[in-house]
């Protein structure tokens, strides 16, 4: 099967979030799979061109204004047969941000930007001659790639061609200005089934879920959670109407890059047979981050975007936020490391200075994620919503127990020790409120203190657990087949 993956990210060439794992790692599987998987990136100026083949496909784009020449450059993804190509055109290059600077936010332009994107596919295909069964699209910034199909593209050589449209957060939609419909060259209909009204916009992701084949989203919970008012974001409707064509399927882990068997950031290994190394780890990442005590006292970790949706706002509300109330009235040391919201990084930074027990890393620091992971006796992740959630995957792997709330992948991968003793592999916290978080938090050490069989039967569980993704791959080869055969 062919199979064209467009997308504004993929390690390792460009990354904010977990969307670049997800596209990397998805096509990778399917094309270990025997299909035919090629990739369409923006050429950011960040992407380090020598991993590229100097020699590029020049072609014109349609555009509002005439015609844009861009040239496409191509590379393989590491260890794959994986053909990567990367749109070249000054909108990508010749900024420094991938979406928007630093200091003036989103680029105004960037409506411009990911029609160019959209647009560009089908030259991509004419030019090298390859046809793909499917289109598969990754959130707004790739959406109006199936309006495209069912506007002026759907015809030879395209007529058989069917899309699919993962949203993997739907909190971001790619909004603009009704009238920047002009720079899309789509009718309206093509974008919303009512008549543009004074205050409409136009919707990338909106338009993606009215036009592509079908829609996924990455986790069976999120795919109901979205459907209503709490999580929809103003898109609940138009799921819910076209809830037989929406999916939900669980991401996958890497554990090529995920494995306390073989973690090339660990100076110690351990498996779900001999957890020796695990106790090293412990002391080894507590001696670097200046915890007094040794392994008796329990280790808690987080490694998150700083944002109020991973519920930083319930953890930093002041006294009444629930990570002071944690450090307070819960013998325990805490870890965390990231970067994000600058309030957030403040609030973080002035607890640390008032409580010992108490770390906080600002950056990132792929090797102290990976410590973090494998030497926390506890992951905690009270996200207010959390479409998949990769951490607690990880987590699982390396035998720190997750503490999560019950919301999208987080409440599909992790089982309930309260709800489920003999198969519980975390806690579900039982709301994303600093009292629940607290409350939740205080349980799951109290019965690490004087539970300890209980905690390492868990341990083993979740250690045995396996989200690879050859399974979720496989659920995604199952829909493309339904797709191409109907």
């Amino acid at each position: 099967m062919k199979i064209l993956m467009v997308s504004s990210e993929c390690v390792p060439y460009a990354k904010t979030g977990g969307l670049a794992d997800v596209v990397y790692s998805l096509s990778k599987e399917l094309g270990e799979r025997g299909d035919d998987v090629k990739i369409l990136i923006p050429g950011y100026s960040s992407i380090d061109r020598t991993l590229l083949d100097p020699d590029g496909i020049q072609t014109v784009i349609p555009s509002q204004f005439g015609e844009m020449q861009v040239t496409f450059y191509k590379s393989f993804l590491d260890g794959s047969n994986v053909q990567v190509f990367f749109l070249s055109h000054p909108f990508f290059t010749e900024r420094e941000g991938m979406y928007g600077d630093k200091n003036s936010g989103a680029y105004r332009d960037n409506h411009r930007r990911f029609i160019l994107l959209s647009r560009s596919v089908f030259s991509l295909c004419r030019q090298t001659a390859w046809i793909p069964d499917i289109i598969h699209l990754h959130d707004w910034q790739a959406a109006l790639v199936s309006a495209y199909l069912n506007n002026g593209e759907g015809g030879n050589p395209f007529k058989k061609v069917k899309s699919a449209l993962t949203i993997h957060n739907i909190g971001y939609q790619g909004v603009f200005s009704k009238h920047d419909i002009h720079a899309a060259a789509l009718p309206w209909a093509s974008v919303s089934k009512e008549r543009a009204a004074y205050n409409d916009s136009l919707n990338f992701l909106k338009a993606g879920i009215l036009n592509s084949d079908i829609i996924t989203t990455v986790s069976p919970s999120y795919a109901k959670e979205i459907r209503t008012p709490s999580y929809g974001e103003g898109m609940e409707d138009i799921l819910t109407q076209r809830e037989d064509k929406l999916f939900g399927i669980l991401n996958g882990a890497d554990y090529s890059q995920w494995d306390p068997k073989t973690d090339p950031y660990l100076p110690f290994h351990f498996s779900a047979e001999d957890t020796t190394g695990k106790k090293k780890l412990k002391l080894f990442l507590k001696k670097q981050l200046n915890f007094s005590g040794g392994n008796d006292l329990p280790l808690i970790g987080m490694v998150s975007r700083l944002a109020s949706q991973k519920g930083f706002n319930e953890l930093c509300s002041g006294d009444a936020g629930a990570l002071e109330c944690i450090l307070k009235e819960s013998n325990v040391q805490i870890v965390i490391l990231g970067t994000g919201e600058k309030w957030i990084e403040d609030s973080l930074t002035a607890l640390q200075d008032r409580f010992a027990n108490l770390r906080v890393i600002i950056g990132f620091d792929n090797k102290l994620a990976h410590l973090i992971e494998a030497g926390s006796d506890f992951f905690l992740m009270p996200s207010r919503y959390e479409p998949c959630g990769l951490n607690q995957i990880y987590s699982l792997r390396y035998g720190t127990v997750p503490i999560v709330t019950q919301t999208g992948g987080l409440k599909d991968s992790v089982v309930d020790i309260n709800t489920d003793p003999e198969r519980g592999t975390g806690f579900h916290l039982a709301a994303p409120e600093p009292g629940a978080i607290c409350s939740g938090v205080k349980k799951a050490v109290s019965l690490w203190y004087r539970e300890r069989d209980t905690v390492t039967a868990m341990i083993k569980r979740g250690m045995k657990m396996n989200f690879s993704w050859k399974e979720s791959a496989g659920k995604y080869r199952e829909l493309y087949r339904n797709l191409t055969s109907g």
